[in-house]
Formats: C-alpha cells, structure tokens, sequence
C-alpha cells in the first residue's frame, strides 16, 4: 500500500499535453464572456438603482441641477418655487414643477416668457431620444405664454440662445387638462397682438375626456378681431379617438368658421379641417398675412385645408366673390426668405364688375354706379384710367405662382371669353403670362412685367390682337350693324414708370399700332368720313348705304413719348378714297386733338373735304365736324354766290378726286409715317411726320404748339 504522505512523483504530477491544450481553450473564453456579462449586469443594476432612486425620491434633489443647467442653456433666469419631480415613471419621464418661471429675453422686455402655478407632464422617452418631442399628457394650471417677435422679425421669445429666430412649433400634445391659462401673441412686422385665455371644462359628448375651451381677441393690421373655439380631447379609452375642432373668429370685416379633427392636441399635421370664410373684401384676410391680392366685393369662399411639413394646403375651394364664382385649390408655403403662394383657380363667370378691381378700379363702386363708377374728375376735368397703387410694400413679403382661367365674361357689349392668366412673382417681379382672351373671334395675347424692385414701378406692356373680323367685333361692343366685314389685328408695346395704372402710363413711352388688310366697309361710313353729302343722299335714296366699300389696307398708328400719343400714321386706303387722321392724345389727362379726313379718289359735287375733330377726354369724347376750313369753303361759296350766281357757289365744294392711292406694304407692316408711300413708291407728304400737329405738313406753328401743349399736359 502505498503511503498517502509520500510525494507524487513528476510524471503523476504533470497533465497531459492533450488536457493543457483543452483546458487553456476553455479559460481564454470564459474570462471576457463573463466579464462582459459582469458589466452589463453592474450598468442594468445601476440603472435600475437610478430608476429606483429616481422613482423613490421622484427626483426632487434634481431641482437646482435643472434650475443651473437650463439656465446655462437658454441664456435665462430659470426658478422653480415649489415641488420638483424628474424621474421615470415607470418608462416615460414624469415632470412636475410648482411656481415654475422662465424670464423673457432682455430685448422682450420685463415678465416671464413662461410662469405657471403648476405644469405636470407625460414626456415620451423614445421621441426624446429620436428628437421628436411627444407630450402624452400635459396639466397646466394657471399658466402664462409670452410669444413675441422682435421689431426686425429675426428673434423671438421661443428661440433660447442668440440664434435666429425660429418659427413656432409646438411638441405633438396627445391629451391635456389645461385651466386658467392665458397666451400673448405679438408680432410687430405684420402687426399682430393678441391675447388668447384657455380654460378646460367637462365634455358633455360621453366619447371625450375634456373640453379645452379658448377665447381672445386682439388687433390685425390695427383692426380689431375676436375669437373662440373648443378642442375636445378624447378619452384615452376610446379606441382611435382624435381631437375635434371647433374654431370662430371675426375681424377685418371678415367671419370664418374651422372645424375638423387633429391628431393631437397640437398637433397640426395631417389635420382634417374644413373652412368656412365670408366677408366684405377677400383682400382684408389676405392682408393680416402680408399678401396682397385685389379688392372683392363681399365674398364666400369654403375649403377644406390641412398642414404637411411647412405648408398649407387648401382643397376643393368653392364660392363665389361679387356676382362671380371661384374654384380650385391653393397653398401657402413657409419658406426663407418669403412665403410662397401657388394656386390653380377656374373660374366660369366673371362678372366685369369683379373684374374691375384687377387693374384698380373700386367694385363697389362699380356695382352702385356703373360705367359712370369708373369715371372720377380731377380738376373739372373726367378721368377713366384707375389710379389705385400697387402695394409694393406687401409684394416684399411673399412670392406667388397662379394660374387661373375664366371660361365667360358676364359684360354689356364686351365679347371676351375664355381668358388664361399665368402669374408669377419673384422678389417684387411680377409677371403676368400669358394673359390672354378670346374677343370676337380673335384672341388677344399679352406679355406685362411689372418690376416693382425698381423705385417707381417699371413696368413693359406687350398686347396683341390676333387678325379678328372686324365686323363681329364692333357688333359684338353693341353696334347694331358694323359695317365692315374686313379683318384687323393690333399691338401694344410701351414701358412705363409708376406705381399705377395712370402713372405708368402718364410716364410711357412705346408704339401702338391697329393694322387693317384688305375687306369691305359700308358706303354710309366712308361717305360721311369725308362729308361728300352729296353722294351720301344719292346713296340714301337709291337704298344703297349698305353697298360694299373695298379697303385696300389700313393702319392706325400712334408714337408714344412720355405718355402723348402721335398720331404716325392713321392711314385708310379704300376703293373710293384716302381716309388720313393727325393729332394726337395724352395718357397724363386724358385729353384727345385728333383731326381725321378723307380725301376722295372720284370727282363728287358737293364734298366738304374738310377734317372731322376729334376732341375731349378718354371718357367723353366729342365731335366736331364743323372745322375751320368747312367754314372757309362755306365763305367761299357765299361769296362766288353772291358775286356771279346760285351755281357759283357749289365750286367751292367741287373734289376733283386726286387723293394718292397708299402703298400697302409700308400701312400693313406697321410703319411709321416717314416710311409710308404712295402707289408709284413716292414719300407721301399728307400723313405727318408723327408728331402730334393736326397739319398735313407735320408742323405746328408756336401759338398752335403751345395751345396743345396745354390741352395734353391740363395746364390752363
């Protein structure tokens, strides 16, 4: 037997090599497994015991940390008066804070940005780690929000720190027990304030926990308006429950109605809402946003509408402005460094009275007075261009994108129809193309830009006249028989400066131009254009005042300089003879000295040959066919009667017919009057030499100058 004490012997001592290999295996993986298992056990242990610590104490030793760190990170005096919770409870954060305040920055002013008795939250852990804030409850009692902008609109209240200001967004609230609290609203640049008092009352509709009451009222644009609402907040039983909305508000004449579903208390996005807004001018709204749009009589509009990301997204419009309907959809984005407004609007109707507004004419006036509501004096003197301004300030504050078409315009004698209006404005450049119509079987074109980054307004008409018949288009402004049934087609290119319609153009410069090809007119209008009475008698008792007239070719031209028109040229060829107009107009006020003839191309009997005037204003024009050399020939004819017999005195009305048939070419390319020939390619020298004298000869004597000079510029 073998003694127990004796020593092992080296070969019993030593493992085999095949156990030392096994075994180091075994402990070089053992040893981090279990280490790593030791740390995640001792990090889960000590955050349990910060949870339980935590939940134990609720976390109330925290409240000076929170005070300092807060303060520290907003750049404001932080203070809680009373209790202070902080804890988890048992996965989301509990926060409870008694006499809580928070100071306003310096440049807002004394008082507190935000002080409540009480506020008791629910705060989402997951949204706080994924930076989308979620508050699944929210008690406050006797709460206090002061929301301001600053003067320069680049800080507000809200933002901490000294970043720029940015715009208000509220955390998603899914259910809140809110009492006694009031919000002050203030924003200087779009002249906003307001106070608005939230208060929660039981629900009587048994689906819904509370019912958050608000109301306030205070000034838009220095015009008062008031509001109230509820928001019924679901109980969190009910499956699916959403928050409804009932909102009204009055002001700027104007009355709207919301109601809808949210997602939440706050919560904004994807919101189910619906609108209902009437009121005097649709502009007045408009305006509280800083964007302009035109005057409107009274107006009702409906929408549903709701928010995704930064816009606002009104749907399914319906309604009506005046005595004209409205459809379509419109959005209004937030965006750097202007709001945006893009839009899709149809139209069926427009009455012309609605339409009047688009180029500053007052609807209402319109509506009361007529045709004479567009007519103001001025001086003793009728003006019919509108002198609205544009509102420049107001284009500086959003950008816009609209297209909008109207299928009929509802006018006495205005055949227009199917119009299309693309709008654009970027930083001030507004832009209207295409605006375009039908009108009497032609449609008319137009290009405007009008530049308000310029100091006055800049702004470039180009308006055309596609070839339209001629007689549908005058029967169409109400002449029973047109007496023509020729062709004629037109353009309008001026720039002009000003800040409205008869500034701009009182201050422009361009050319217009009607241009007739070849057609017929009735024999009644040519014969009285050139007074041959003779011949009209002829023609009217022979019952042939409707035989044809061939017209050659045709220009009606006008040289615009500092707004006053020339006449260069107005030139109408015909079969039967030359018609020749001069003179000219003014846009500054509205005056007309045109003096228009026609010379014969047959000899006639008894012919006046004497021009026809044309004079007065834009809106009451007159004419005058008794001229001085009418009553020359007549003196003339006196005389050779009274001096050699009855007979005699017809000479001095004989038109030998020598007028010089016109050069097609030069009238139908719109020329000016130095360009224009006769039939034998000759300069004529009966046309002018587009300025504004009434002489065949483009000249103007000093006292004739000066007496027309001021008939255009209303110096008297």
């Amino acid at each position: 037997m073998a003694d127990r004490d004796a020593p092992l012997s080296a070969a019993e001592a030593a493992p085999s090599p095949r156990e030392s290999a096994a075994a180091r295996p075994m402990r070089a993986l053992g040893t981090p497994l279990a280490a790593t298992i030791a740390v995640l056990t001792s990090l889960i242990g000590l955050v349990v015991l910060a949870w339980a610590v935590l939940f134990v104490t609720k976390g109330r030793f925290l409240k000076g940390t929170f005070e300092r760190i807060v303060a520290a990170e907003t750049g404001r005096q932080v203070h809680v008066g009373g209790d202070f919770q902080l804890y988890f409870a048992p996965i989301n954060v509990k926060f409870l804070a008694e006499g809580l305040t928070i100071s306003n920055p310096e440049w807002a002013g004394r008082g507190n940005f935000f002080a409540a008795k009480k506020i008791d939250t629910r705060l989402s852990t997951w949204s706080l780690i994924i930076g989308h804030e979620r508050i699944n409850w929210l008690g406050l009692d006797e709460g206090h929000v002061d929301l301001q902008w600053d003067a320069s609109g680049k800080r507000n209240t809200w933002t901490f720190g000294e970043q720029k200001g940015e715009p208000l967004d509220l955390p998603i609230i899914r259910r809140a027990l809110v009492r006694g609290t009031q919000v002050r609203y203030v924003n200087p640049q779009m002249e906003i304030e307001a106070a608005i008092r939230i208060h929660t009352v039981e629900a009587r509709d048994t689906q819904f926990a509370s019912r958050i009451g608000f109301d306030g009222n205070g000034t838009a644009r220095k015009t008062r308006f008031t509001l109230s609402g509820a928001l019924l907040t679901p109980n969190a039983t009910v499956a699916g429950g959403r928050n409804r909305l009932q909102l009204h508000a009055e002001g700027v004449r104007t009355s709207i109605d919301v109601s809808g579903t949210l997602p939440g208390a706050t919560e904004i996005e994807g919101a189910d809402l619906h609108m209902d807004a009437r009121g005097q001018n649709l502009a007045d709204i408009f305006s509280v946003a800083g964007i302009a749009v035109p005057d409107t009589r009274s107006y009702r509009l409906r929408s549903a509408f709701t928010k995704h990301g930064n816009e606002w997204r009104f749907t399914g419009l319906r309604g009506r402005f005046g005595d004209s309907d409205l459809a379509g959809r419109f959005t209004i984005t937030s965006r750097e460094p202007r709001m945006l407004l893009t839009a899709n609007l149809a139209t069926r109707v427009l009455d012309i009275v609605d339409a009047g507004p688009f180029i500053g004419y007052n609807p209402n006036k319109l509506e009361a007075q007529g045709k004479a509501g567009a007519i103001e004096q001025v001086g003793g003197t009728p003006r019919v261009l509108p002198d609205a301004p544009l509102r420049v300030e107001a284009l500086k504050n959003f950008d816009a994108k609209v297209d909008w078409t109207v299928r009929t315009v509802r006018a006495e004698s205005l055949p227009v129809s199917n119009v299309t209006l693309g709008l654009d404005l970027d930083n001030r450049l507004l832009k209207l193309s295409p605006l375009n119509f039908s009108m009497a079987r032609g449609t008319v074109s137009s290009d405007i830009t009008i530049n308000a980054r310029r100091e006055p307004v800049f702004t470039e008409y180009d308006i055309r006249l596609s070839p339209t018949p001629m007689g549908t288009l005058l029967a169409g402004f109400g002449v029973e028989q047109s007496g023509t049934s020729g062709t004629l087609k037109a353009r309008v290119q001026m720039t002009g400066t000003g800040n409205s319609v008869r500034d701009s153009l009182a201050n422009s410069n361009g050319r217009i131009a009607i241009i007739m090809p070849s057609g017929s007119m009735w024999t009644r209008n040519t014969e009285l254009a050139e007074l041959d009475i003779g011949v009209f008698i002829q023609k009217m008792f022979e019952e042939k005042l409707k035989e044809p007239v061939r017209i050659n070719c045709g220009l009606i031209g006008f040289t615009v300089r500092n707004g006053i028109g020339a006449a260069d040229p107005i030139l109408i060829d015909t079969a039967k003879n030359v018609m020749l107009g001069r003179g000219g107009f003014s846009f500054k006020n509205e005056s007309i000295d045109l003096a228009f003839r026609a010379d014969s191309k047959k000899f006639s009997l008894f012919s006046g040959q004497s021009p026809v005037g044309i004079g007065g204003y834009f809106a009451r024009p007159t004419i005058d066919v008794i001229s001085p050399e009418l009553i020359g020939r007549a003196g003339a004819g006196l005389g050779l009667g009274a001096l050699v017999s009855p007979l005699a005195a017809v000479i001095a009305f004989v038109d030998v017919g020598d007028a010089k048939a016109a050069d097609c070419g030069p009238v139908l390319a719109g020329a000016h009057a130095w360009s224009q020939r006769d039939v034998k390619g000759r300069p004529r020298d009966d046309v002018g030499r587009g300025t504004t004298a009434k002489s065949e000869s483009g000249k103007q004597s000093a006292p004739e100058r000066k007496k027309q000079r001021k008939k255009f510029l209303g110096i008297f």
